[in-house]
């Protein structure tokens, strides 16, 4: 297992920033040397901690689909049973097990209304789902 650093830390965050940052400027940015960066993120990268590089794009880059976070509370043991089927639907851009009043917290992102109706639907039969609740996200500031 790969102990990180105050250099790893500082590393990774500039790759967050620009992750096609060349190697020179990252070791400008951190105040070390193109070897000293190179070393380190090849051991990132060998170590599994950096997965691989990736372009971020703006939440509401798609300005057609429709997002949305979606508050689910589930019953007794079956919150794996419901994960699973949960995986499976395409429109589901994310989920994430949480504590406190809701036990999922699910991101939708669908092409239309009718599909997000679809998928609200669906969510809420699922066996094991007692309630939810469910915000669109109208802009990401």
């Amino acid at each position: 297992m790969h102990i990180f650093d105050e250099l790893d830390h500082a590393l990774i965050a500039a790759l967050r920033e620009d992750g096609r940052a060349p190697v020179s400027k990252l070791a400008a940015i951190l105040g070390v040397t193109r070897a000293t960066v190179q070393t380190r993120l090849d051991r990132l990268l060998n170590s599994g901690a950096v997965l691989g590089f990736t372009i971020r794009a703006r939440q509401d880059y798609d300005e057609r689909s429709i997002r949305a976070v979606m508050l689910i509370e589930v019953s007794g043991r079956s919150t794996t049973t419901v994960i699973k089927y949960l995986r499976g639907l395409p429109e589901l851009h994310s989920l994430h097990t949480t504590n406190g009043a809701w036990d999922l917290i699910a991101e939708i992102r669908a092409a239309s209304l009718t599909d997000f109706d679809r998928v609200l639907r669906e969510v809420r039969m699922v066996e094991g789902v007692l309630n939810s609740e469910t915000s669109i996200m109208l802009s990401s500031v």
